[in-house]
C-alpha cells in the first residue's frame, strides 16, 4: 500500500441525505407529511447508534434551498415539524451528550424556528459524545457563494491579502468550518445523486447510494455501511503500492 493510501477502521464523520419520506408515505396511502414525521423519528435511532459504531460526527440534510419549490402545505408542515422536533428532543439530546449545530442560510427561516435553533445550540454547546449537524435551508452552491462573499469582504477591507486565498482559506468561511470533512456520505431511497449537499467538503468522501427509504433506515443497516467503509482503500489520488 502506498504512503498516502490507507485502510480505514471506520468513518469519523458520516453525512446522510435523508431521502424517501414522501414515497414511503405514498406507498402507505398517507400524505407526504406522514412520511416526514416518520423520518424525524428515525433520526433519534441513528444518532444514538453513532457511538457504538465509532462515528463522532453526523450531518443530516433536513431541508435544502431547493425544497422551497414544494407545495406551500408541505413546506409549512416541514417548518412546523422542525419546531416541534427541536422542542421535543432538546432535553434528550442534551442528556445523551449530543452537541447540535445547524448549517444553512437562516435568513429565510421564521424567527421562532431560528430562536429554537439558537437555544438548542447554546444548550448543547459543552457536549462532546456526538456532534450532530442539521442542514436546514442548506445548499452547497449557496454555502460556497456566501463564503466567497465573506472572503471577498475581508479582502476588500484589507483583512486578507488576495495572494493568501487558496484551497485552505475558503473552508474557513464555510458553514462547516469547525467540522472535519465527511468521510462517508449516505443517500437513501435509490437516487444516485448528491443534490447540492456538502459539495466542497465531500471532495474525497466515499459514497453509498442505497435503496432503503429513510423511514426504514435502521441502526443495523447504518452499522453495515460503516463497517463496509472500513474495508475500502483510501488513495487520495495515489496509486496502490
Amino acid at each position: 500500500m502506498s504512503g498516502t493510501a490507507q485502510k480505514q477502521h471506520g468513518p469519523r464523520h458520516v453525512a446522510i441525505i435523508m431521502d424517501g419520506n414522501g414515497r414511503w408515505a405514498t406507498q402507505r396511502g398517507r400524505p407526504r407529511l406522514f412520511g416526514h414525521h416518520a423520518g424525524a423519528k428515525r433520526v433519534r435511532e441513528i444518532v444514538e447508534a453513532c457511538p457504538e459504531f465509532g462515528v463522532k460526527y453526523l450531518t443530516i440534510f433536513a431541508f435544502s434551498t431547493e425544497n422551497w419549490k414544494r407545495t406551500q402545505v408541505e413546506v409549512a408542515g416541514l417548518m412546523s415539524l422542525f419546531r416541534r422536533y427541536i422542542t421535543k428532543e432538546a432535553q434528550a439530546l442534551n442528556l445523551e451528550g449530543v452537541r447540535v449545530r445547524f448549517i444553512g442560510d437562516r435568513v429565510r427561516l421564521d424567527r421562532k424556528l431560528t430562536a429554537l435553533m439558537d437555544e438548542l445550540e447554546a444548550l448543547t454547546m459543552a457536549n462532546t459524545r456526538v456532534n450532530l449537524t442539521i442542514a436546514i435551508n442548506y445548499g452547497g452552491r449557496d454555502e460556497v457563494a456566501r463564503a466567497t462573499k465573506r472572503l471577498a469582504e475581508d479582502v476588500a477591507q484589507g483583512r486578507l491579502s488576495p495572494s493568501d486565498v487558496d484551497e485552505e482559506t475558503l473552508p474557513k468561511y464555510l458553514d462547516t468550518h469547525v467540522l472535519p470533512d465527511p468521510d462517508l456520505v449516505i443517500r437513501t431511497s435509490g437516487e444516485a445523486r448528491i443534490s447540492n449537499f456538502l459539495l466542497w467538503q465531500s471532495a474525497y468522501a466515499e459514497y453509498e447510494f442505497i435503496d432503503t427509504l429513510w423511514p426504514d433506515f435502521s441502526a443495523a443497516e447504518f452499522g453495515r455501511l460503516v463497517a463496509r467503509y472500513g474495508q475500502r482503500e483510501r488513495r487520495f489520488g495515489a496509486v496502490p503500492g
